[in-house]
C-alpha cells in the first residue's frame, strides 16, 4: 500500500497545490495557518513538517522560526519534494528548511529533538497511524506540541452527503481531466478509513502524549489534532 500512495503522490505533484484549493473549497491556506499556530512554533524553534508534499506549511514554519531556527520538511514523494525545494527557493529571505525523503513511521531523527510539529493532510494516509503517532512523540522534546490537519468524514449526514457529492461530481472530474482521476478516487475510501477526532485522541494518549485535543473545523468536514508532549 505504501508504495502505491507513494507512486500516487509522485504523480499528484505537478498539480497538488491546485487540487488542494479545489478540495478544500480554496480554504486550505486559512486552516493551514490555524494549525502553524497551535504548534506554538516560536523563533529561534527546531520544527518539523511531517508529510510535507509540496511545502506549504514548512515554509509558513520557517516565517515563524525565523532566520535562527531551522525547519525540517519530509515525505516519502521525491517529486513533491523537488517541487517544493523550488517553492523555497524563491523565497526571500531564503527559509532554513531541510528537505528530507524519509517514511513517517521510521523518521530519521533523534529522540526529543523538535520544540514543535505539524502535519497537514497526511495522517489519513499512513499504513499505522498509531505508529506514526508514537514516532512523532519520540522526536518532540519534553514539552514540545504538534498539529495534524487533515480531512474528515463529517458526523452530520447532510454534510457527509454533501461532501460525498462534491469529490464525486467536482474533485474528481477535475482530476480526470488532468488525467489523475486514479490517484483522486483514493480519497473517498481514505475517508472511511480515517479514524474520528474522538479516536485520534485516544490513540494520541495510548503512546504517551499527555494532553490531546481534537478541532473540528468546516462543519467537521476538516479537524486538527493537537497534542502535547508532557514537560
Amino acid at each position: 500500500m505504501t508504495n502505491e500512495i507513494q507512486s500516487i503522490f509522485n504523480r499528484i505533484a505537478p498539480v497538488y497545490d491546485q487540487l488542494n484549493d479545489w478540495l478544500s473549497l480554496g480554504q486550505h491556506r486559512i486552516w493551514k495557518e490555524m494549525a502553524v499556530k497551535w504548534s506554538a512554533a516560536k523563533s529561534g524553534d527546531t520544527a518539523l513538517d511531517l508529510c510535507c508534499g509540496s511545502g506549504d506549511l514548512a515554509l509558513r514554519l520557517a516565517r515563524r522560526v525565523g532566520t535562527t531556527g531551522q525547519v525540517y520538511g519530509v515525505d516519502f514523494s521525491p517529486n513533491l519534494l523537488e517541487t517544493a525545494q523550488e517553492r523555497s527557493k524563491k523565497q526571500y529571505p531564503q527559509p532554513v528548511i531541510a528537505w528530507v525523503e524519509a517514511d513517517v513511521l521510521n523518521l530519521p531523527f533523534d529522540d526529543n529533538q523538535f520544540d514543535a510539529a505539524t502535519m497537514g493532510y497526511g495522517l489519513r494516509n499512513v499504513k499505522d497511524i498509531s505508529r506514526s503517532l508514537q514516532e512523532l512523540y519520540r522526536v518532540l522534546k519534553p514539552g514540545a506540541k504538534a498539529a495534524i490537519l487533515d480531512f474528515h468524514r463529517p458526523s452530520n449526514l447532510q454534510l457527509r452527503g454533501f461532501q460525498q457529492w462534491y469529490l464525486d461530481n467536482f474533485v474528481v472530474p477535475i482530476a480526470d481531466n488532468l488525467g489523475l482521476k486514479e490517484e483522486y478516487a483514493y480519497i473517498s475510501p481514505s475517508l472511511d478509513r480515517f479514524p474520528i477526532g474522538k479516536k485520534q485522541v485516544e490513540l494520541a494518549y495510548e503512546v504517551g502524549f499527555g494532553t490531546a485535543t481534537h478541532y473540528p473545523i468546516a462543519n467537521g468536514m476538516m479537524g486538527v489534532l493537537v497534542v502535547k508532549k508532557n514537560e
